[in-house]
């Protein structure tokens, strides 16, 4: 198992491809309390982007679509005819 350079386990993860970047989303109701403590956490770690959820609610909540549709046999159909006995 490999540590990170804070000393974090990376198991079960390969290492990051530059320029990707980790998103530390903060909910809403606890960005004033705690955005600027992590912005200065992660202030030193790169591709690290502290951020709040500014989303107001569900956007699919309203709205005629969806649910239409149909649900079909994926499995492959058996061949035509009768089989002889074995």
């Amino acid at each position: 198992m490999t540590k990170t350079a804070r000393g974090r386990s990376e198991r079960g993860r390969g290492p990051r491809k530059a320029g990707q970047l980790i998103y530390y989303v903060i909910p809403r109701e606890l960005g004033d309390e705690y955005f600027e403590e992590f912005k200065k956490r992660f202030a030193d770690v790169e591709d690290v982007e502290v951020i709040v959820d500014r989303r107001q609610g569900e956007r699919r909540a309203h709205g005629d679509y969806g649910g239409k549709r149909v649900l079909r046999d994926r499995r492959r159909r058996r061949a035509p005819g009768t089989f002889p006995e074995v």
